[in-house]
């Protein structure tokens, strides 16, 4: 594809200012789409377009990135995305970083349901409760995706998860895996639990210790881990349906981990053990 193939669009394009309306929540939740910028995301968003139409309804790309992407423009066309080639303030304006990478999709909304997330028992669960940042949400969700989580889940009071901070964050992770968006937090722990996962709730000063857990065997079934908000940890009243309070052990002088890292251990720390 050249970019003199198709017409250039500018801000004032219908479609383009429907498009950046997507920038905030009200609209994001009205439509049921969000935005998905940079190679990686788009890409991301068109492979899955490929199994579920509607993930993706259309590509915005620079002359510069129409040039440099041909085949992932080309492969969004086959797969019946609308590609459209616009003004480079056209496309700053989709985007929220300092340095757009020229290329913006426009993507449906893709969470589900948590019994169907929880279908067929998946091995691993990542719930997140009341978490607010949207970085650390969508990090969570990119190494929930590497550890080979079967879902994630965002509860009532936690970020939008399309936020485009946590989109980006999440490195096109959001694409991959299923993720929960909503529900109250003490019955999300209700259903994972009658679905057959035992339940792990993180906490600084946690009875259970995470190395011990894996070492006595306690990681090997099918598992959900429960992360709670970046300052106040979780609710003591969800903490305590858990079946363990858990503690990532402190071996050096830092008060705690942050809510990204801490997940990344026990994530990875229970793959292993499943492995």
């Amino acid at each position: 594809m050249q970019p003199g193939d198709i017409p250039l669009h500018t801000e004032r394009t219908p479609r383009v200012f429907a498009a950046r309306k997507l920038m905030r929540r009200s609209h994001r939740d009205k439509a049921g789409q969000f935005l998905a910028e940079g190679p990686q995301a788009v890409a991301e968003a068109v492979a899955r377009a490929a199994d579920s139409p509607g993930a993706a309804t259309d590509v915005y790309a620079t002359e510069e990135a129409a040039g440099r992407y041909p085949e992932l423009l080309e492969a969004a066309e086959r797969r019946g995305v609308r590609v459209s080639v616009a003004t480079d303030s056209a496309v700053a304006g989709l985007s929220e970083t300092v340095t757009p990478q020229g290329l913006v999709a426009v993507c449906g909304f893709l969470d589900v349901p948590l019994a169907t997330a929880l279908t067929g028992l998946p091995a691993l669960v990542a719930v997140m409760v009341e978490a607010n940042d949207p970085g650390n949400a969508g990090t969570v969700l990119r190494t929930a995706d590497a550890a080979g989580a079967g879902a994630v889940v965002l509860t009532d009071g936690s970020v939008d998860l399309y936020n485009g901070k946590c989109v980006r964050a999440s490195a096109g992770s959001l694409f991959h895996l299923p993720v929960v968006r909503g529900g109250d937090a003490a019955e999300t722990v209700a259903q994972v639990r009658a679905a057959g996962l035992r339940v792990l709730a993180t906490a600084g000063d946690g009875e259970a210790d995470l190395f011990g857990e894996a070492a006595a065997g306690r990681l090997a079934g099918p598992t959900a881990w429960l992360f709670g908000n970046e300052a106040r940890g979780l609710p003591d009243e969800i903490a305590a349906l858990a079946d363990a309070r858990v503690r990532v052990p402190i071996f050096g002088r830092a008060e705690s981990l942050n809510l990204a890292a801490a997940a990344a251990v026990c994530l990875y720390t229970t793959a292993a053990a499943q492995r």
